[in-house]
C-alpha cells in the first residue's frame, strides 16, 4: 500500500490503540468526573480502519437515529479516554437544499453548484450513555473541527469552508453546539429529499453552522441574505397525506444490510432509489390484503428484514420504523390479521418462476431448525436440532428451493409438528397456536414429499432434478415417491449405506437348524458400505471444478458407478448411480441418483452443485434477512414470517439480476 495513501496513514495512527477492534464487548462502566480526569483524550479518525465496525455498532446501539449507511464522502471519528470509546461523531457530504443555510451563506445557485462540496454535514454525534463528563460534548466538537479541514482535504481533495448540522429540539437544545461556537442559522421547513423528490415530514429542525474559514463569503463571492420566516401553513396537511409522507421517508432510509450493497455493487443513485423499488415490489402482492393498512405494515416488515438492524423481530422492526404504538398491530398482522397468504404465495412463486424457470432446474428439499425457549410455540419440542448438533428445544421446518442457471430461491415451507402435538394433552395448546384442525401428523419426509407433489401439480417450476440430503436419501420410500413423480433425484447418503456393486445372487437363505425355515427370497451375497466402495483401487477418479466459491474454485475428485442399494428391509433396491466426491480437505460425499445410464458425468456434476443452493438460501436468509428472528407462537405466524423472508430474498435476487443486466448493457 502506498505510504502517502490516506488509508495507510490512518491505519498507522490507529494500529497501537489499546482497545482491539475485534473486541465484542464494550466496557459500559460509568465514567464521571471532569475533562481533566479523563486525560489523555485521543481523537482518532476510524474511517476505513479495523475500528470502523466498532464505531458502527456503537452508533447502531446507542444513537437515537440508529446507524445509517452514509453515501458519498464521509469521515468517522472516535474519542478515546484511556483506550475506551467515550464519543463518536461523523461528517458527510452536505445536503443539497437547505433554505436557512443557503440564506446564511448567501450564495447563488451557480455558486452553490461550485462550492457545495466545501460544505460538510455533521451527520452523527454521540456521547456514549454511560459517560457523564461536563463540557465533553463541546470539547469533542472543537477537537474534531480542528482536524476536519486537513483530513477532508486529504481524503476528498476539497478544503471545507463550513460545517452544518440539524438539531431536533424535541430532543436536544443544541447547547453543546452553541458552546462550540456554532451559529444558529434558522429552521428547516420540514421537508426531506427522498430519491429525486422532496417529501414533507413535518419535523422542523434548527440549523446550526460553523465557519471553518471566516473569509468563506469572500472566497465564494457572496453576501448573507435574510432568511424568510417560517410560517405555519394556512391549510394543514391532511393526516392521511402526512402518514403517507412519513411512510415514504421510512422506506427511503438508506439503512440497507451492507451485503445488499456490497454484493450488488450499487451506485449511490441506485441506493437512493431502492426504497421506491421496494414499495413497487411489495405492491405486486397487494391483492392478498383486505385493507391498505395491512399493505403498509407488510412494507415495514419487508424493509426491516432488508435493513442493517441487528434484531429483526417484528417488535424490533416496528419500534425502529413506526414507534411503540404500532408494535401490537405489526405483531397481529403476522399472527392473526385476515389477509390471504395463499394468494401472496401463489404470486410470489409466479414471480420467482419468471426469473428462474429452466427445464434443467432442480427442486431441493431440506429441513431447517430454530432453537426456541419455552413450550408454547407451535411445534416446539425437544428434538434433534441440526443447528446446535444435539437434542434441544426447537422448532423444525421443511423447505423447498429452486435452482437453475439463472439463480436460486426458496419456494415453499411447512412447519413440522411432532407426533405428541396431536395428543389430547396438547388440544388447548394447538388451539392457542392456531394449528389447523384438519392437520394430521406426518413425518418430515412425508411433508417434504407432499411439498414436492404440490409443486409438480402447480407447474410453476419445471425441474429435471430433485436434490436432498442424507436424511431423505436414506429413506427408500421417499426416493420411490420422487421417482413416481417423474423426477430424477440426486440424494446424499451416509457413508455406511450398504450397496452391491454387482448384482447379488438371490434366493432363500440356508436353514440354520432352529426356528422357522426362511420363506422370503433375499440377497445371498454380502453387501458393502459406500465408504468401502470408495477405497477400491480400480476406481477411476477425475479432478473437476464443481463451482466458484467466495474463496476460489471448489475442486474435487469425482467418480461414479452403477450399484444396487440395500433398502431398510435388507432387500435389493432398484439399480442406480453411486456418485462420490472427494474434496481437497479429504472430505468424501456420497449420493444416489436414479438418472438414466446415459446421463453424462457433466450433468451429474452440475446436479451436485445445484444441490447446495438450498443451504445457500438458508445461510443468506438467516445471516441477512432475519429468518430465525421471530417471536410468533402461532402456526400461521410462523408460515407468514417465512413467506416474508421469501419475499425479501426475491427482492435481493431481482436487485442483483437488474444491476447485472445494467453492467452488461
Amino acid at each position: 500500500m502506498c505510504p502517502f495513501c490516506p488509508c495507510y496513514q490512518n491505519k498507522q495512527k490507529t494500529e497501537n490503540l489499546a482497545l482491539s477492534s475485534n473486541q465484542t464487548h464494550i466496557d459500559t462502566t460509568p465514567i464521571q468526573g471532569t475533562l481533566q480526569d479523563l486525560q489523555p483524550l485521543q481523537l482518532v479518525m476510524v474511517y476505513k480502519t479495523d475500528w470502523e465496525p466498532v464505531w458502527d455498532q456503537l452508533v447502531r446501539d446507542y444513537h437515537y437515529l440508529g446507524f445509517r449507511n452514509m453515501l458519498g464522502a464521509r469521515l468517522k471519528y472516535m474519542l478515546l479516554a484511556g483506550g475506551r470509546p467515550v464519543a463518536c461523531l461523523s461528517f458527510s457530504a452536505a445536503m443539497g437544499r437547505v433554505t436557512a443555510r443557503d440564506c446564511f451563506i448567501g450564495w447563488s445557485e451557480e455558486q452553490k453548484a461550485r462550492h457545495l462540496p466545501q460544505v460538510v454535514n455533521n451527520h452523527r454525534f454521540l456521547i456514549l450513555p454511560w459517560v457523564r463528563v461536563h463540557n465533553l460534548a463541546s470539547y469533542t466538537l472543537a477537537r474534531a473541527l480542528d482536524v476536519l479541514p486537513e483530513d477532508w482535504q486529504r481524503w476528498y481533495h476539497q478544503r471545507p469552508l463550513l460545517v452544518e448540522t440539524y438539531i431536533d429540539q424535541t430532543r436536544f437544545r443544541g447547547t453543546s453546539y452553541q458552546a462550540a461556537n456554532f451559529i444558529h442559522a434558522g429552521q428547516t421547513r420540514g421537508f426531506s429529499k427522498q430519491g429525486s423528490t422532496y417529501v414533507w415530514h413535518g419535523r422542523r429542525k434548527e440549523v446550526y453552522v460553523y465557519p471553518l474559514n471566516p473569509l468563506f463569503r469572500d472566497i465564494i463571492g457572496c453576501e448573507q441574505r435574510p432568511f424568510p420566516p417560517v410560517r405555519p401553513s394556512k391549510k394543514p396537511v391532511p393526516p392521511k397525506r402526512f402518514e403517507e409522507e412519513k411512510r415514504r421517508m421510512m422506506m427511503q432510509e438508506t439503512d440497507w444490510h451492507p451485503h445488499i450493497l456490497e454484493e450488488a455493487g450499487l451506485s449511490e443513485e441506485a441506493i437512493e432509489q431502492l426504497g421506491e423499488e421496494l414499495v413497487a415490489f411489495h405492491d405486486r402482492f397487494s391483492d392478498a390484503f383486505q385493507r391498505s393498512e395491512q399493505q403498509r405494515l407488510g412494507e415495514v416488515i419487508l424493509k426491516g428484514m432488508l435493513s442493517d438492524a441487528g434484531n429483526k423481530t417484528t417488535e424490533a422492526v416496528a419500534l425502529r420504523y413506526l414507534g411503540e404504538k404500532k408494535v401490537r398491530s405489526s405483531q397481529l398482522f403476522l399472527s392473526k390479521a385476515k389477509w390471504d397468504e395463499n394468494t401472496m404465495q401463489e404470486n410470489y412463486q409466479q414471480e420467482l418462476a419468471r426469473l428462474l424457470a429452466d427445464e434443467q432446474g432442480m427442486l431441493c428439499v431440506d429441513g431447517s431448525d430454530f432453537p426456541k425457549k419455552g413450550k408454547h410455540s407451535a411445534g416446539v419440542a425437544r428434538q434433534y436440532c441440526g443447528r446446535l448438533g444435539k437434542v434441544e428445544n426447537c422448532q423444525s421446518g421443511l423447505f423447498v428451493s429452486y435452482a437453475s442457471t439463472h439463480g436460486y430461491g426458496l419456494v415453499d415451507r411447512q412447519l413440522y409438528m411432532p407426533e405428541k402435538w396431536f395428543d389430547d394433552d396438547y388440544a388447548k395448546r394447538r388451539k392457542r397456536c392456531r394449528v389447523p384442525e384438519d392437520l394430521q401428523f406426518q413425518t418430515k419426509n412425508e411433508i417434504a414429499l407432499d411439498l414436492l407433489r404440490k409443486q409438480k401439480e402447480a407447474g410453476h417450476f419445471p425441474a429435471q432434478w430433485i436434490g436432498c440430503d442424507a436424511a431423505f436419501g436414506a429413506d427408500g420410500k421417499f426416493l420411490q415417491g420422487v421417482h413416481a413423480l417423474g423426477y430424477t433425484y440426486f440424494a446424499d447418503i451416509r457413508c455406511n449405506q450398504q450397496v452391491w456393486i454387482e448384482e447379488p445372487e438371490v434366493g432363500l437363505p440356508p436353514y440354520k437348524g432352529r426356528g422357522r425355515r426362511p420363506t422370503k427370497v433375499q440377497p445371498l451375497t454380502a453387501s458393502m458400505s459406500v465408504a468401502e466402495v470408495a477405497q477400491d483401487p480400480s476406481l477411476h477418479w477425475q479432478k473437476v471444478t464443481l463451482a466458484q466459491g467466495a474463496k476460489g474454485s471448489i475442486n474435487a475428485q469425482v467418480t461414479r458407478l452403477r450399484v444396487s442399494p440395500k433398502n431398510q428391509n435388507g432387500l435389493l433396491g432398484e439399480e442406480c448411480w453411486l456418485y462420490m466426491r472427494v474434496f481437497e480437505d479429504g472430505t468424501i460425499k456420497y449420493a444416489f441418483s436414479n438418472a438414466s445410464e446415459n446421463c453424462t458425468m457433466a450433468e451429474m456434476n452440475r446436479a451436485a452443485t445445484m444441490r447446495w443452493s438450498i443451504e445457500q438460501c438458508f445461510n443468506e436468509c438467516k445471516s441477512e434477512l432475519g429468518m430465525d428472528q421471530y417471536e410468533m407462537r402461532s402456526y400461521v405466524g410462523w408460515h407468514r414470517h417465512m413467506l416474508y423472508v421469501f419475499l425479501a430474498h426475491l427482492f435481493l435476487l431481482q436487485i442483483r439480476m437488474t444491476f447485472k443486466k445494467k453492467q452488461q448493457s
